[in-house]
């Protein structure tokens, strides 16, 4: 997975422009710990949580392409969820192993920004597929019957290239700006990963257009897409409780129980980790993992085990594979 800070070539665009503007070459991460013992520990359950992000998402995806059931619009969504999680976690979790590990902790200051503009885009592109995935439940419980000619294939794909194309030009935006500041001072970077906010106290540069520019894209981009969620779960709520049979609404909420716990743990993790961008607290660290390393995680737990047609559909599978051995 080191692809994402070393062998993209935006790190060689990065470095041309970079190259007149900057006065030293790396950073160093200054991680979770200094304590080799505790280094020790750290690494070893980071490693066990990154290694069940990849098998768990991983088998998502198959089961989500395997089972022919679960080829509808929600769960079309919930693939693009589980690639997503793969690469946000990728995008830090193995250098933050790698520094576990290393004496040095170093990263150059190109993988730095490429780190901090995946980051970004990948975190972005989730906040609006989740806007989409409420979206999608909206119209699957008020026009069950229309359900299918609503959410068709050509608008679900459409979304997701624009929730995709929406993140990209916001961190591109924030990222070519970040690119052009001096980076000349204090080399020391109080986190885990590179993020846009714990760059600009490094710069001798004015980063008040860096920090405004980042404002609004938080405040557009994430709480936009918060305030589309919440909308979305308004009217589904609206209309659940129009419903007159108690079961009908139990079966109404339940399709939507995995995404809001989603929901909730990316968004209460992500908004009170930026609320503060320039904190470097050991709560703020700790929100940082939760969106970027445990939520990836949670993420198939929680669709596998909250989920009946999703547990049919491992049952199936599984029932299939071990058939064919027979």
């Amino acid at each position: 997975m080191w692809i994402f800070f070393f062998c993209f070539p935006e790190r060689t665009l990065l470095y041309m422009i970079m190259k007149n503007h900057s006065a030293i070459n790396e950073f160093v991460l200054l991680g979770l710990s200094i304590d080799p013992h505790i280094q020790a520990v750290l690494f070893v359950l980071f490693l066990l949580i990154y290694l069940l992000t990849l098998m768990g998402n991983f088998l998502m995806l198959l089961l989500l392409r395997a089972d022919f059931h679960l080829h509808t619009p929600m769960y079309f969504f919930l693939r693009q969820l589980s690639f997503l999680d793969l690469c946000h976690s990728s995008v830090t979790v193995p250098k933050m192993l790698e520094n576990l590990l290393s004496e040095s902790k170093t990263i150059c200051v190109e993988s730095c920004l490429a780190q901090a503009f995946f980051v970004f885009t990948t975190g972005g592109t989730e906040a609006c597929l989740l806007a989409v995935m409420a979206y999608d439940r909206y119209v699957a419980i008020s026009s069950p019957l229309l359900y299918g000619q609503v959410m068709n294939n050509q608008l679900c794909v459409g979304l997701v290239w624009a929730s995709w194309s929406l993140a990209f030009v916001d961190a591109l935006i924030n990222i070519l700006l970040a690119v052009n500041l001096d980076y000349c001072e204090d080399q020391i970077i109080p986190h885990f990963s590179c993020e846009l906010s714990s760059l600009f106290p490094l710069s001798c540069s004015d980063t008040s257009t860096n920090f405004m520019l980042l404002l609004c894209s938080s405040v557009l981009h994430f709480f936009g897409t918060f305030v589309m969620i919440a909308s979305s779960y308004a009217c589904i709520v609206s209309t659940v409780l129009s419903i007159s049979s108690t079961s009908g609404r139990s079966k109404a909420f339940s399709t939507c129980s995995s995404h809001l716990t989603t929901v909730i743990l990316f968004y209460g993790s992500g908004f009170l980790s930026y609320l503060l961008p320039t904190s470097v607290s050991a709560l703020e660290m700790i929100f940082s993992l939760q969106y970027s390393v445990i939520t990836p995680m949670l993420n198939p737990l929680i669709y596998s085990l909250q989920n009946k047609e999703v547990k049919a559909a491992m049952g199936r599978v599984f029932r299939k594979y071990f058939d064919s051995l027979l």
